[in-house]
């Protein structure tokens, strides 16, 4: 595995964004590559790339049950736009209603593994349902984002899947990122204009201050190496 990563991470050095999704789409197939959108800057950037690309390309969200209303008037303006039927995918409201009855709407804020409990339920179990059958997956992470992603590679072995991550913005800047979403007129959400630079769920996030890193506004009442949900996870 550690010879196919470094050929991978070799084959995609000097690439573009759209290249490199473009060299996942012939290497793996449309149908086993797909974007991880949770409408954030860089997936809305990454998401009209790729439908360009590929119009029938796989694009999935995950839909925890307490996004913001702007989160979805942002999927709505996508969808119109770029004609995309987003694939979603919910949490088991079994265990939201366990988790509700057990320990309250907002356990979330009262120790680190309450909250990673619920990211769990609402967020990693539905990514598992969403990477079957995949052997690629692509984000919009980020080097700059956060102190928890700094060693970030643009191919990653995702071992908690098992399947390729692709990193297409690995490198970039925000300052990059609004360039070409306001140069391609990309849909964005509008917390983006009010000072949320990363956005989650609605309890979970607030806008951050000047000169606070990006992800400042997710988790605050966490220190920074714990503001992780768990769906990208890395070797220690």
């Amino acid at each position: 595995m550690k010879a196919q990563l470094e050929a991978y991470q070799a084959a995609v050095q000097g690439l573009s964004p759209a290249q490199a999704m473009a060299w996942a789409l012939r290497e793996f197939g449309v149908g086993q590559v797909a974007l991880a959108s949770s409408f954030g800057l860089e997936d809305q950037l990454l998401t009209q790339w790729l439908v360009e690309l590929e119009p029938k390309a796989r694009v999935f969200t995950l839909d925890t049950g307490r996004l913001f209303q702007e989160t979805y008037e942002c999927m709505g303006a996508t969808q119109k736009k770029l004609g995309l039927s987003f694939e979603v995918y919910f949490p088991d409201p079994q265990k939201v209603k366990e988790l509700y009855k057990t320990k309250g709407p907002n356990s979330f804020y009262e120790s680190v593994a309450n909250r990673k409990e619920c990211c769990g339920i609402r967020k990693v179990e539905p990514l598992g349902k969403a990477l079957f059958g995949l052997k690629l997956w692509i984000t919009g992470q980020r080097r700059d984002q956060s102190l928890t992603r700094a060693a970030l590679e643009t191919v990653e072995w995702d071992e908690a899947h098992g399947l390729f991550k692709l990193n297409p913005l690995a490198d970039w800047t925000e300052e990059q990122v609004w360039a070409r979403v306001l140069a391609e007129e990309v849909p964005y959400n509008s917390l983006h204009d009010l000072g949320f630079p990363s956005i989650g769920c609605l309890p979970c996030t607030r806008k951050v201050e000047p000169g606070q890193e990006a992800r400042a506004g997710r988790w605050w009442w966490e220190e920074p190496e714990h503001k992780e949900c768990g769906l990208h996870s890395r070797p220690k």
